[in-house]
């Protein structure tokens, strides 16, 4: 299937049983596991139309979801506008290539521009080359910044990632 094949919106409270699969996919991806709670949460914060966190999704004519991409605005130094960021971006493996991965960008590029944002941003690990791939055709390469983080979580002994 093509991403033709697929419808991108936004998730619905019906959608949680075919999520998680996803969700967790693209967590064992990432080598990361969440409490479920955390998962839960989530969840809870996605289909909530008053918190910033949003989803689109990529539904097959037979309702069946093929990937997912989590995203949120927030205020930033350097713009008036809030900008975008990308959290989360996943199509299960077996159809990935076919431009789902694009059209799910294409929904939060979409969203920004309707909402005014002045831009979306996103970071991958170094060696996801085929996601990084697509990254490139999309924006025309990296912006040249390099991702640091203090999990202060972690700092203070906590279980939490």
């Amino acid at each position: 299937m093509t991403s033709i094949d697929y419808q991108i919106r936004p998730a619905i409270a019906a959608d949680r049983p075919q999520w998680n699969p996803l969700w967790q996919g693209y967590l064992r991806f990432y080598e990361a596991s969440l409490a479920d709670e955390l998962s839960d949460l989530l969840w809870q914060r996605i289909i909530d139309p008053d918190h910033a966190i949003q989803a689109r999704l990529a539904v097959a004519a037979d309702g069946s979801l093929a990937g997912l991409v989590h995203f949120f605005p927030h205020a930033h130094t350097w713009y008036a506008e809030p900008v975008c960021y990308l959290n989360d971006l996943f199509v299960l493996p077996e159809i990935r290539g076919g431009g789902i991965g694009k059209s799910l960008i294409d929904a939060v590029v979409d969203e920004a521009k309707r909402q005014h944002w002045s831009e979306v941003y996103w970071h991958t690990q170094h060696h996801n080359a085929v996601a990084r791939g697509l990254y490139d055709k999309v924006t025309g390469g990296t912006d040249g910044f390099v991702n640091y983080c203090i999990n202060i979580a972690r700092l203070e002994g906590s279980a939490q990632p």
